[in-house]
């Protein structure tokens, strides 16, 4: 536990690669919409003009033809990719998502912090507490509810090749690690998901997408409803 405050109308999207999280956040907000409320969308890295470009720089799509594929700038220390993910987020909370729960909306996001947890926590192995510092100082705040698009790997990879071929697109920098590093990451993210219960709700996208999004619309609608009883 962080003792961070969680804002209810703020949702976080987690998960591995290829777990469908563009899918379902597009159903929750279809879901929000009906409901008449205002919804803002958005993603990390990234949400502001200067978070996304130090999306770029950390994901660093290789550049030049087929053959003659190189990186934009060498690869960063893992220190500096959690920096840069951190600034990125600072960013991000303050233009972004803060402005949008102040007047009233809620705000879905494409990852948050639990990513900082998993990829450079428990992928790149760096220390935890170290993490949690950078979350109170530099974020301080956490989603009212997260939800977990939990996927084996390779069923994911494979996810991911799909949507490359289909639209043309290579993997960035991070798609490009080997599998023990996504084992890593999802371990992570579990991990999350038990120590904090009653925050990260665990989705099954091993399911068709249409199975995946319901049971992340009804998860909220529960959330919503609970929050309703508990402020009546």
């Amino acid at each position: 536990m962080t003792g961070l405050p969680r804002h209810p109308r703020f949702v976080s999207l987690e998960g591995g690669e290829g777990a469908g999280k563009t899918t379902v956040l597009n159903a929750l907000r279809e879901a929000l919409l009906q409901d008449g409320r205002e919804v803002v969308s958005t993603r990390e890295p990234g949400g502001t003009p200067l978070a996304e470009q130090i999306r770029e720089l950390l994901l660093n799509v290789p550049v030049g033809g087929p053959g003659q594929e190189r990186p934009a700038h060498e690869k960063p220390a893992a220190e500096t990719e959690l920096l840069l993910m951190f600034a990125a987020r600072a960013q991000h909370v303050r233009e972004t998502i803060l402005p949008a729960l102040e007047r009233g909306a809620w705000v879905i996001s494409d990852r948050f912090t639990d990513s900082s947890y998993a990829y450079q926590g428990g992928g790149r192995g760096l220390d935890i507490a170290f993490i949690a510092e950078l979350e109170r100082r530099v974020v301080g705040l956490q989603p009212g509810l997260t939800l977990l698009l939990d996927l084996g790997v390779a069923q994911g990879r494979e996810r991911t090749r799909g949507r490359d071929l289909a639209f043309g697109n290579g993997p960035d920098r991070i798609e490009r690690e080997r599998d023990d590093f996504f084992e890593n990451v999802r371990r992570a993210f579990l991990a999350r998901a038990r120590a904090e219960p009653e925050r990260v709700r665990v989705v099954d996208a091993s399911q068709p997408a249409r199975e995946v999004a319901a049971d992340a619309v009804a998860i909220l609608r529960m959330f919503i409803a609970r929050a309703a009883a508990e402020t009546a």
